[in-house]
């Protein structure tokens, strides 16, 4: 399986590098901390609302195979994609090309 490059911010860059140094320092309550941690990403990450969307059978039957590829259910794969619309994290990859010109 091919490995995955991951676009990182500068926070997520230095804790990599961090990890990869082995700097990382255990604290004393990490059952805690760990809990604390499990319930701010539940309430961040809750999805309490449903929306329904018409899309084209082809764009649905396209994104329910990236969603196999990725080994993801494509309700999730969608999601994803709002959420990184919304946080500007989207690239548009298919315009890229034509702004360097």
């Amino acid at each position: 399986m091919p490995k995955r490059k991951f676009n990182m911010n500068q926070d997520e860059k230095d804790v990599l590098n961090d990890f990869e140094k082995n700097e990382f320092v255990s604290v004393d309550n990490i059952d805690e901390e760990m809990q604390l941690a499990r319930q701010a990403a539940g309430r961040f990450m809750k999805r309490d609302n449903r929306i329904n969307i018409r899309v084209s059978g082809a764009d649905l039957n396209m994104a329910r195979r990236i969603a196999i590829q990725e080994g993801i259910p494509y309700q999730t794969l969608l999601a994803s994609v709002i959420h990184k619309f919304v946080t500007g994290r989207l690239v548009d990859r298919g315009n890229s090309a034509q702004s360097d010109k």
